[in-house]
């Protein structure tokens, strides 16, 4: 998915409301475990950085119900400069991947994952 700052519609059409930030998901962590604020923030920046560490040393995280990270090598592959319209070879790349659960998915599309 293609995502556009300051855009606020999914690529549906549909609006979507404000987009959470990370002092947001913090004050929601720490309301929802009862915890400080600060506290809050530790854990949401400890779970971040256990997350990325496992990335960079080509490690799958597997969040069941949520979703899986990975890491995929995107090989060297022809483009196009869209200033000037010439052919041009872009580098290889490793990239963050992720996939939804099925927990996540069902949570998305509103269905109550305990009524299957």
């Amino acid at each position: 998915m293609v995502s556009v700052a300051g855009n606020a519609q999914a690529h549906s059409g549909t609006p979507r409301s404000k987009d959470l930030n990370k002092s947001e998901l913090i004050a929601d962590v720490a309301l929802k475990a009862d915890l400080t604020k600060v506290e809050a923030g530790n854990v949401v920046e400890a779970l971040i950085e256990a997350i990325t560490e496992s990335l960079v040393k080509k490690r799958e995280v597997r969040l069941v119900g949520f979703g899986s990270f990975t890491t995929d090598v995107r090989q060297v592959r022809k483009g196009r400069d869209p200033r000037t319209g010439k052919e041009i070879q872009i580098k290889q790349a490793t990239v963050v991947k992720f996939k939804p659960g099925k927990g996540l998915k069902d949570a998305v599309m509103g269905q109550d994952q305990d009524s299957q």
